[in-house]
């Protein structure tokens, strides 16, 4: 079943006192293509997050958002005491023992405060960042199918009624040339008639088979009938591929053929019902726009 390029997921998790939130949109696009958007404590991570991205949805414009909070003694940072002391011998030798010191302004000196190491933060971050991920991509998933079995159901709405004015230009096309016939043996032998001359049968023959000829539509009825058939086929597979390329594809080819229709056969009543067929032809291509 096709399924469409739009979706939304997000996942989240508390983990040892450290909050964990993944946010996950995907828009149309031609290719993929991934926007991240990391809090720099796990910017370490970005360049593992996209190619789990990339194997899961393989089409559409991807962003991520990740947030995150650690409220655990692991955000804490350390005092280094062999600095602050060295700090506060110096200061005492400038200013005496007497003399109060700004705690505040002492910790923000360099040194005093050390920070744990970001190594360790993104080794404890990494397996939940990679499971969080997984999690939003089944869920973005999961509402790409929704939305793609609608688009199964109205893409399928459109074939047929593509397929059932087919059928009508096909039994219409030979009247056509009959038609043709008796008003082209109307009209010249109303122009003879005065002349006391008649038309000859060959010669109407002849130009009768030129008009069918020029004005034969049998070649794009049916290949219009194929392209149908494959597209229906397509969208009623089950092995999950993208197939958002070839059905943009064949509804441009489906295009061609009835502009090709339009211009030969210039009968009034297929001329409304390819106008129709266009008009569903070209629904048809707006909607697989939308489809991975």
């Amino acid at each position: 079943m096709i399924r469409s390029m739009t979706g939304f997921g997000t996942a989240s998790r508390s983990l040892d006192g450290a909050r964990y939130v993944v946010e996950l949109r995907s828009l149309n696009s031609k290719y993929f293509k991934a926007l991240i958007r990391m809090p720099d404590e796990l910017q370490g991570l970005e360049a593992e997050v996209e190619p789990e991205l990339a194997r899961r949805l393989t089409r559409g414009s991807v962003v991520v958002t990740v947030r995150f909070s650690d409220t655990s003694a692991n955000a804490a940072a350390e005092i280094n005491a062999n600095a602050l002391s060295r700090y506060l011998e110096q200061l005492r030798a400038v200013s005496g023992d007497g003399q109060p010191i700004d705690v505040a302004l002492l910790l923000s000196l360099p040194g005093v405060l050390v920070t744990g190491s970001g190594e360790e933060l993104l080794e404890r971050a990494r397996p939940v960042l990679k499971s969080l991920v997984a999690e939003a991509c089944d869920r973005v998933l999961a509402m790409r199918t929704r939305e793609g079995a609608t688009l199964h159901d109205e893409l399928h709405r459109h074939c047929r009624s593509i397929a059932g004015r087919l059928e009508t230009i096909a039994r219409r096309a030979p009247e056509v040339v009959t038609q043709y016939r008796t008003r082209l043996r109307e009209r010249i032998d109303g122009l003879l008639a005065d002349a006391g001359t008649s038309l000859r049968e060959e010669d109407l023959i002849r130009e009768v088979a030129v008009y069918a000829e020029r004005s034969d539509i049998t070649e794009e009825v049916t290949r219009l009938q194929g392209h149908l058939e494959q597209f229906a086929e397509i969208i009623d597979k089950e092995d999950g591929l993208p197939a958002g390329r070839t059905l943009d594809f064949l509804s441009q080819e489906m295009l061609r053929e009835a502009n090709t229709i339009a211009s030969k056969c210039l009968d009034v009543r297929i001329s409304r019902e390819i106008v129709e067929v266009k008009g569903d032809i070209d629904r048809i291509k707006e909607q697989v726009q939308n489809v991975e």
